[in-house]
């Protein structure tokens, strides 16, 4: 199976109203069990890494290990840089393989967040790649040891519907998170997504929105959500702190336990229960069963898709080309 393109995969999930997990990595040991859950649950899955979390692992050495299992697996994989701040780490993304990028300049002025991501998206689809943008404010995202300050989000920063439709008209990208009354990290309260404005947002635009701090929310208001147009959800604190829960609860059990390799398989086996319910909330859950209309099977160069409102001959990344056609970009747009 290839890997899947952002936008071929979202444009899908928006048609036929279900939403696509985006899952962070931020180990090695979440790999395999993603993967299980998304084949086990014939969901097509979004695998991310997030420039914040590269404090954990390293970009160049766990990309191949992700993009090799995602073409060993029957369902569509699509891997995402999470939260890309700099024009550095876009680029080593983009060569690591990625078929996704998301470039998250919405702390800037929209005239500025507008002028960036336009050039993120002349190079990253010069080579293939989707691009995911983001305005409003929707917030940190969770980072250390320790769980971060429960926090609430201001309808100041909320996203406007004239600003979406300016952000997507200038700059093209192929998807748009929104801050809605999500937040990164844990909620303070209850979160109280402001549905009114998903559902604007998404007749205003052509292109699939996304939901970020998609842990705490409730299953009902996952599927209001996607039911007015959501079609991507990010999701990781809950699945980390499920992980990190069930390996205390091990220890606790077992504290003559020197095995890191058993401890690792507890936790895969948490992140994979975890990952599976989501999908079954999200809707994503049998999208790709031979019934279905996502293929469970195909070549290294097809997308994925194999229904004739998309072109047949989308190509994924190919990794030995990406170095010569990222530099010409880059060269032409510095000269402009």
């Amino acid at each position: 199976m290839a890997l899947i393109n952002l936008k071929d995969l979202l444009n899908h999930a928006s048609k036929n109203k279900y939403a696509v997990g985006a899952f962070n990595v931020t180990s090695i040991n979440f790999i395999d069990p993603i993967m299980e859950a998304a084949i086990e649950s014939n969901s097509p899955v979004i695998m991310q890494l997030a420039e914040v979390h590269f404090r954990y692992l390293n970009l160049e050495h766990i990309a191949p290990a992700i993009i090799r299992a995602a073409k060993e697996v029957s369902i569509p994989v699509c891997i995402n840089l999470d939260h890309g701040k700099n024009f550095d780490t876009i680029i080593r993304a983009i060569r690591a393989g990625f078929t996704s990028v998301m470039f998250d300049c919405s702390e800037e002025p929209l005239d500025i967040n507008i002028a960036k991501t336009k050039e993120i998206v002349k190079i990253a689809h010069s080579v293939g790649v989707g691009v995911e943008g983001e305005i409003g404010n929707i917030g940190g995202e969770a980072v250390g040891i320790a769980a971060p300050t429960p926090h609430e989000a201001s309808a100041e920063s909320f996203t406007k519907v004239g600003d979406a439709v300016r952000f997507y008209e200038e700059t093209g990208v192929d998807a748009l998170a929104i801050s809605v009354g999500n937040v990164h990290g844990t909620y303070k309260g209850e979160p109280n997504l402001d549905f009114e404005r998903i559902e604007k947002i998404n007749n205003a635009i052509p292109i699939p929105i996304v939901l970020h701090g998609g842990s705490g929310i409730s299953d009902n208001d996952f599927k209001k959500a996607i039911s007015l147009g959501i079609s991507k959800i990010n999701f990781y604190t809950e699945m980390s702190a499920s992980a990190v829960k069930a390996a205390r609860i091990f220890l606790n059990e077992n504290p003559d336990c020197i095995s890191y390799g058993d401890l690792a398989k507890i936790v895969q086996a948490d992140v994979k229960k975890t990952v599976m319910g989501r999908m079954e909330v999200f809707g994503s859950k049998n999208i790709t069963a031979s019934d279905k209309t996502l293929c469970i099977s195909c070549d290294e160069s097809s997308c994925g898709l194999t229904e004739p409102q998309f072109k047949p001959d989308a190509k994924t990344v190919v990794y030995d080309s990406l170095v010569d056609l990222i530099t010409k970009e880059v060269l032409q747009s510095m000269r402009k």
